[in-house]
């Protein structure tokens, strides 16, 4: 089904790969459009309840594919073409998101990378702000989530200087929940996946929805969301489980319904 990206489902959840080892995983037209096919499958199947997001070999992304780079290119119809409708498709998904960033996350890469809910990095991993060095903004929805993750300052900085940031001190940033050293990483990007998946998985996807609305909401009409929000988790069978397991005095068993 897939030529660029390498899709599997173990214990609920879905591992996307991005593969295109031989070219650090960079973006082409045909990458793009099949991480979206691929988020879409996973957000539909039920079986599903946490993504994970990583590259083959010894990065995670590169960014855009430069050698497909013309002089005419018009950068803005291939974001609007290309880019746009993959980082809606992992907008609009209600299940939680994990980028395992194995490597090298640079340009669209690290893009991607703040796109997801989660960010877990190999002791190998960095990332890099690499548009400022071919004369670039960052972009791919860059700079909306960059500074909502360690604040306009220092995204600013990162931004504009475009160094390497390395694993550890991305994590000191708050760009990565945990760095993992390279003989535990298949282990624990495991673990870190399907603890998530065995949590109540609506209750995760309201959560989504309501940081993401807490951006754009006055207090009032944050307050009438909580009020519609935990209306819908009510009523869901894991809130029942939750309710009855703390009663019962055991560990619940989520189902994600």
């Amino acid at each position: 089904m897939f030529e660029t990206v390498l899709y599997e489902v173990r214990n609920q959840v879905a591992y996307i790969s991005l593969n295109r080892p031989n070219k650090l995983n960079a973006f082409t037209e045909q990458l793009n459009k099949e991480i979206q096919i691929a988020i879409k499958n996973a957000s539909r199947d039920k079986s599903v309840r946490a993504l994970v997001l990583t590259g083959s070999g010894r990065a995670f992304c590169s960014g855009e594919d430069l050698s497909g780079v013309s002089e005419d290119m018009d950068h803005g119809e291939v974001l609007r073409k290309r880019y746009n409708p993959m980082l809606l498709e992992l907008d609009r998904c209600e299940k939680p998101v994990i980028a395992a960033v194995n490597g090298v996350a640079a340009g669209a890469g690290m893009s991607l990378a703040l796109a997801c809910d989660f960010r877990i990095a190999s002791e190998k991993a960095s990332f890099v702000e690499a548009f400022i060095h071919v004369g670039l903004v960052p972009d791919a929805g860059n700079l909306y989530y960059l500074p909502r993750l360690i604040g306009h300052a220092k995204a600013m900085e990162l931004a504009v200087f475009g160094e390497k940031v390395p694993a550890e001190k991305a994590k000191e940033l708050g760009l990565v929940s945990e760095v993992i050293p390279l003989e535990e990483w298949d282990e624990k990007v495991a673990a870190f996946a399907e603890r998530l998946a065995n949590m109540p998985t609506k209750a995760i996807g309201l959560i989504k929805r309501s940081l993401k609305a807490s951006w754009h909401s006055n207090f009032e009409e944050f307050l009438e969301r909580d009020a519609q929000s935990q209306r819908i988790a009510g009523q869901t069978a894991d809130h029942t489980e939750g309710v009855q397991s703390f009663l019962e005095k055991r560990k619940p068993v989520f189902k994600g319904e």
